[in-house]
C-alpha cells in the first residue's frame, strides 16, 4: 500500500486532525520504534512518557491527550482501533498469491470469479466455487464442491474439505484444516465402529483463523462459525460446535462436540470448554479455564491452578487430597453443635 497524508488517513477512518494534515505517512510504529514518516498511537496511559521522545512524524491519540508541538495527530475516541484501521490502509504484507499459478492444478468445472489468485501446487476439485478476489495460497486443497466468498485469502497449506462454505472477507493462516471427520465412534463390545460425518462447516464473513487451527465437519448437521469471528493459531473446535457473532477465542482453546458459545465471547488461550454445554452472550473466560458446565449470566469467569513453588504445590495437593475427609470431620462436629443447643 503506498504513504498516504494525514488528512487522508483521518478522512479514511473518521478523525480529526492536529497540526500538518498535509504530511506524508508511510508506516506505522509505536512510540518507541517509530521514525520520521510513520505514525504512532497512544492506547495507554502508561506509556504517555513517550510522546515527548517519540520519533514519530504523528501520533494516534484520545481527545483529552495533548501532543507535543513537535508532532502532528489524529484524535479519535478509540485510539486503538483507529491505529489498526491506519494499519490496514498502510499494510505492506504481500498476497498469499499473485496471478494463476502454471502448476496449479483446477478441475475443468470449478467456477472461478473475477481476478482470483492462485498459488503454486495448489489443488481446486470438482464443482469448487471462488467468488471474485479470492485468493489461495501455495500448496492448498479445495476440495469438491466447496465455496468460497469474495476477498477471502487462504495462505499456504490451508485444506479445506468437501462441500465447506466459507463466507467473504475471510483470512485462514498455514496449515489449518476445516471439515476433517469429527471425533464419531459407536462401541459394540469394545470395538468401535466409526460414525460417517456427514455434515459440513460453515463459516461466515469477515472471519479470520489462526495457523494450524481444526475445525471438524458435523456429524449430522453443521459446525457453524459465524460473522466477525477471531479464532488464533492452534485450536480445536470439535463436530457440530455453534460459534455465535463476533466472539474471540485464543490459541490452544478446545471446544468439545456440539457446545454452543455466545455472541461476543473472550476465550482466554489454553481454556477447554466441554461437549453438550451453552455458554450465553457477553461472557469473558479466562486462559486456561476449564469449562464443565452451561453459563447462562454474562460476566468473566475463571478456573485453573496457578503456577506456584514447587513444594508449595505438593503441600497443596495432598491437602487437596484431604479435602473430603476434612468435609466429613466437620459435618459431624457441626451435627455435635447443633445436638447440644
Amino acid at each position: 500500500m503506498q504513504a498516504m497524508t494525514l488528512q487522508q488517513l483521518a478522512d479514511a477512518i473518521g478523525a480529526d486532525v492536529r497540526g500538518n494534515g498535509s504530511m506524508t505517512i508511510a508506516g506505522v510504529g509505536t512510540l518507541a520504534s517509530a521514525q520520521p514518516g510513520q505514525i504512532a498511537f497512544l492506547a495507554n496511559e502508561k506509556y504517555r512518557v513517550q510522546l515527548d521522545k517519540t520519533c514519530a512524524s504523528a501520533v494516534i491519540v484520545a481527545p483529552n491527550v495533548s501532543v507535543p508541538d513537535h508532532l502532528a495527530a489524529l484524535v479519535t475516541a478509540n485510539p486503538y482501533a483507529g491505529f489498526a484501521r491506519v494499519a490496514q490502509l498502510l499494510d505492506t504484507t504481500p498476497s498469499p498469491a499473485q496471478g494463476i499459478d502454471a502448476s496449479a492444478q483446477i478441475a475443468d468445472n470449478a467456477k472461478l470469479g473475477q481476478n482470483v489468485h492462485i498459488g503454486p501446487n495448489a489443488i481446486i476439485a470438482e464443482n469448487v466455487q471462488l467468488a471474485d478476489d479470492v485468493v489461495i495460497g501455495a500448496g492448498c486443497y479445495i476440495g469438491p464442491g466447496v465455496i468460497i466468498g469474495s476477498g477471502t485469502r487462504l495462505w499456504q497449506h490451508v485444506v479445506i474439505y468437501h462441500n465447506c462454505v466459507v463466507g467473504s472477507q475471510c483470512l485462514i493462516h498455514s496449515g489449518t484444516v476445516i471439515g476433517a471427520d469429527g471425533f464419531g465412534w459407536a462401541n459394540e463390545n469394545g470395538k468401535w465402529i466409526k460414525i460417517p460425518q456427514l455434515g459440513r462447516v460453515v463459516i461466515g464473513d469477515r472471519v479470520d483463523i489462526g495457523a494450524s487451527t481444526t475445525i471438524d465437519r458435523g456429524a449430522l448437521d453443521d459446525t457453524v462459525i459465524s460473522n466477525g469471528c477471531i479464532i488464533d493459531n492452534q485450536c480445536q473446535i470439535a463436530h457440530n460446535v455453534f460459534i455465535d457473532e463476533d466472539t474471540a477465542i485464543a490459541g490452544c482453546t478446545v471446544l468439545a462436540g456440539s457446545c454452543r458459545i455466545g455472541k461476543r465471547c473472550l476465550i482466554g488461550g489454553a481454556t477447554a470448554i466441554n461437549g453438550h454445554i451453552e455458554i450465553c452472550d457477553d461472557v469473558q473466560i479466562s486462559g486456561f479455564s476449564m469449562v464443565i458446565k452451561e453459563i447462562s449470566e454474562p460476566g468473566i469467569y475463571a478456573s485453573g491452578i496457578p503456577a506456584a513453588p514447587h513444594r508449595e504445590w505438593r503441600r497443596n495437593g495432598a491437602r487437596f487430597r484431604q479435602l473430603d475427609d476434612l468435609f466429613q470431620r466437620v459435618k459431624v462436629i457441626e451435627k455435635k453443635l447443633d445436638s447440644s443447643q
